[in-house]
């Protein structure tokens, strides 16, 4: 079990040693985030994730889970300023990257992009399990060598490089959404740290340790607390109406699927893909040249429970051509 002076020196910045972790703290968030962003606008997952292995903003985020549980007022907006300096410079990086993409990095012809920007309970149930994870390997020297793949789990600055490049790209709600899933995160961590010290009662250590009775105790951080927990609760709210939305659409395009498959095979057409999004769907045909006769479609759908008139059909005629064979010349 490390020791509560072991947390601090590894989460605050200060003592003698705080002029290194400062220009160690913004090389690694510069370079971090250039990685990240010329990651998301290459499609590589592997230079993602060496993004997330590099970037430092989980030290600062723990620095104030451990300053809420301490009442260390000081270290903790220390640490907030770390995290807000911090994410608007991952945003700047991302948005001057932009500038040199010709094409508009956005969700439509980016995967990096579309896996950030429509955040769900389903990412916050993963963070606040990850952060769990890093504040119990901030605790337990047995299990730090878990942060590379707690760095892994937890997305800190690709989100903010995608913010970034979505809004020189003026796709503003996709920016909002990258937002989010990172603000998402951030929240994740602080409420499940601030469970797991009070479970191995760092705070009582703290005070054991300096020689401080209950009496002179200082002030419960209730304050602090109270903030991240509504802060949660306020997340919570657009990521449950972003997993209806999704579920809606899964189960629109399940329907569509279901009944528009065997008229098509009836037709001599493919379903190509079918593309759903705010309850309307667009279904892409291809196959036979001339022109379909819809009205079996159309009560197809009906049968299934769909409303035709929230579909489109868009048909592609499709060719086979023979190629001649070469000259014997």
């Amino acid at each position: 079990m490390n020791t509560v002076a072991h947390m601090r020196d590894s989460v605050f910045f200060e003592g003698e040693e705080a002029p290194h972790r400062r220009s160690r703290f913004w090389l690694l968030l510069v370079l971090s985030s250039v990685i990240a962003a010329a990651g998301v606008v290459a499609d590589s997952d592997a230079t993602v994730i060496g993004a997330m292995i590099v970037a430092p903003l989980m030290t600062p985020i723990l620095g104030i889970v451990l300053a809420t549980v301490l009442g260390d007022r000081i270290n903790l907006l220390r640490s907030w300023a770390f995290v807000f300096a911090g994410g608007l410079t991952a945003i700047a990086i991302g948005y001057g990257v932009g500038f040199f993409v010709a094409a508009p990095v956005i969700a439509a012809t980016d995967p990096q992009v579309a896996q950030r920007v429509s955040p769900d309970l389903i990412d916050l149930l993963a963070a606040l399990a990850t952060g769990a994870v890093g504040v119990i390997a901030l605790v337990r020297s047995d299990i730090s060598d878990t942060l590379p793949g707690v760095a892994i789990a937890i997305s800190l600055v690709p989100p903010l490089t995608v913010v970034g490049l979505t809004a020189q790209s003026q796709a503003w709600d996709q920016s909002l959404g990258a937002l989010l899933l990172f603000v998402t995160n951030v929240a994740a961590i602080l409420a499940s740290g601030v469970v797991v010290l009070a479970v191995y009662r760092v705070r009582a250590r703290a005070d054991a340790s300096a020689g401080v009775t209950p009496a002179a105790r200082p002030r419960s951080p209730r304050r602090s607390i109270a903030f991240i927990a509504v802060t949660l609760l306020i997340i919570a709210v657009p990521l449950t109406v972003t997993s209806l939305q999704a579920t809606q659409d899964t189960n629109l395009e399940s329907q569509i699927r279901s009944a528009a498959t065997p008229w098509a095979e009836e037709n001599g057409w493919l379903i190509a893909g079918i593309t759903v999004n705010d309850d309307t769907a667009e279904v892409l045909f291809t196959g036979a040249s001339s022109e379909p006769e819809t009205s079996s479609l159309t009560a197809a759908l009906e049968d299934a429970g769909v409303d035709p008139s929230r579909v489109t059909a868009q048909f592609v005629p499709a060719y086979t051509v023979e190629l001649d064979a070469p000259s014997s010349d």
